[in-house]
């Protein structure tokens, strides 16, 4: 009996277990719960961290936390969510239309007398129809769009929840930071060094979105210019925005304004928009973006560059800011870790020179009383 009975666990340690086993799960469900607003969460702490001087400012002047709040958000959502919800709905729209305006007989007819005035072409794409149902791919482009439409009224929802929860974030910032801290087996210094890593890397994120859209917009204005298409200033600006999105892109302006250059005989035009931006506006992004948010994140390239795509291929869109904001609190926990371990030997070494000068001491003190 006595054998058997110890072979049971412990109340309490069957109780902890127990404990534990209800907390992961307690934690699983919590996760699933708020698994499909992570990216607006992702947004509102990106932006609290962004336009945390500023709201600091206005708390100052008024002093009410509330209305102090609620005008910072107001102020976020009519600079920086207003206008590329905006842009990106209406251009979503158009690109619907445009479409549905390029698979009509008449569309293809005005191609194909284009295609007409030069033979070369016209075995060109007779030979790209012949291994590639165009037609049917645009039909299924535009089967996809009203998804789209859709997708961009659940990311206006996103947009909503992001506004909910920056408005908390900014009011109650000491309390979420002292409660996220009062979770983190961490020391004050520590855990300062921490959050700040993590702003710094959400600030570099922001600098480098905003860069590399930048970039964009002014690589498509100037394109447009040198081919004298209308209004270059005003396309530019659009696809900075356009760039800004994850779920939307600079390519939304310059390949259907391609097509449209195509569609209108102008072929070499056409030809010279589609690789300047195939190649020069895209890979730009590619290539500035893990640069620039590694100065930002005072990090090599390399790590920046794997944790954006593998940020990408975990979480989606959001992994763009996922993915570094992952490695910055994994390098920040091991610049403790380090720190700890190399602190570590140095009392050991005091004391063993301390105890050691205690021992000649008494060695020494034990020869003069001989």
């Amino acid at each position: 009996m006595n054998r058997e009975a110890t072979c049971w666990p412990r109340p309490e340690i069957a109780r902890g277990v127990a404990l534990l086993l209800a907390t992961f799960l307690a934690l699983y469900a919590a996760y699933r719960l708020v698994g499909p607003f992570i990216p607006a969460l992702a947004g509102a702490l990106s932006m609290a961290v962004i336009f945390w001087p500023v709201h600091a400012r206005i708390q100052r002047r008024i002093g009410r936390p509330n209305i102090a709040a609620a005008l910072s958000v107001a102020l976020v959502a009519a600079v920086v969510l207003v206008p590329i919800v905006f842009v990106g709905d209406r251009l979503v729209r158009q690109a619907v239309v445009g479409v549905e305006t390029l698979i009509s007989d008449e569309s293809v007819a005005q191609f194909r007398a284009a295609l007409a005035r030069s033979q070369a072409l016209t075995a060109a794409v007779a030979w790209v129809e012949s291994h590639v149902d165009v037609r049917g791919e645009l039909r299924r482009v535009a089967s996809l769009l009203p998804a789209l439409l859709e997708g961009s009224a659940w990311a206006l929802a996103q947009f909503g929840v992001a506004l909910f929860a920056l408005f908390y974030f900014l009011r109650d910032r000491a309390q979420v930071l002292a409660a996220v801290g009062s979770l983190v087996p961490l020391s004050q210094a520590e855990r300062s060094e921490v959050f700040a890593r993590v702003a710094d890397t959400i600030r570099a994120i922001v600098f480098g979105t905003v860069s590399c859209a930048f970039v964009q917009g002014t690589l498509g204005g100037l394109m447009f210019w040198w081919l004298g298409l209308p209004a270059p200033i005003v396309w530019g600006l659009v696809m900075s925005l356009l760039a800004m999105v994850p779920l939307l892109g600079a390519f939304l302006v310059w390949a259907p304004t391609s097509i449209y250059l195509a569609m209108s005989g102008r072929w070499l035009a056409a030809a010279i928009l589609a690789g300047w931006g195939g190649i020069v506006i895209s890979y730009a992004d590619n290539l500035l973006y893990p640069v620039l948010v590694g100065q930002g994140m005072r990090l090599h390239t390399l790590p920046v560059f794997f944790a954006i795509v593998g940020g990408l291929a975990t979480f989606g869109p959001t992994g763009v800011l996922l993915g570094p904001l992952t490695l910055a609190v994994v390098v920040g926990l091991l610049e403790v870790w380090r720190r700890r371990m190399s602190a570590a030997p140095a009392p050991l070494a005091e004391d063993v020179g301390v105890s050691a000068g205690l021992v000649d001491a008494d060695v020494a003190g034990q020869g003069r009383k001989a």
